[in-house]
């Protein structure tokens, strides 16, 4: 495999957590204007990315390979959850 093969591997392995996590939190702050509008889209996003990377890498250890279904909920959970918490969590500020 040379660089530029990895560096799609990287970048696929990546998107889906980034993807996921700009639309969950734009449906947050669709959803929950008045309770979120004092809350910023960007730490919202950055927030999911985050955490769904590590539920990426944790599933890709755990289950050897990415892309399984478990994985991908585990990463709408860690997303989810870090939006929670950021949005209306103790990491609300």
């Amino acid at each position: 495999m040379g660089p530029l093969d990895a560096f799609g591997h990287l970048i696929n392995l990546v998107l889906p957590a980034l993807g996921v996590a700009a639309v969950s939190a734009l449906a947050a702050k669709l959803v929950w204007r008045s309770e979120l509008g004092a809350v910023p889209f960007w730490p919202l996003t950055t927030a999911g990315f985050l955490a769904g990377l590590l539920a990426v890498l944790a599933s890709l250890i755990l289950f050897g390979r990415d892309g399984s279904m478990a994985g991908y909920a585990l990463l709408v959970t860690a997303c989810a959850i870090s939006q929670w918490w950021r949005g209306f969590g103790p990491g609300r500020r």
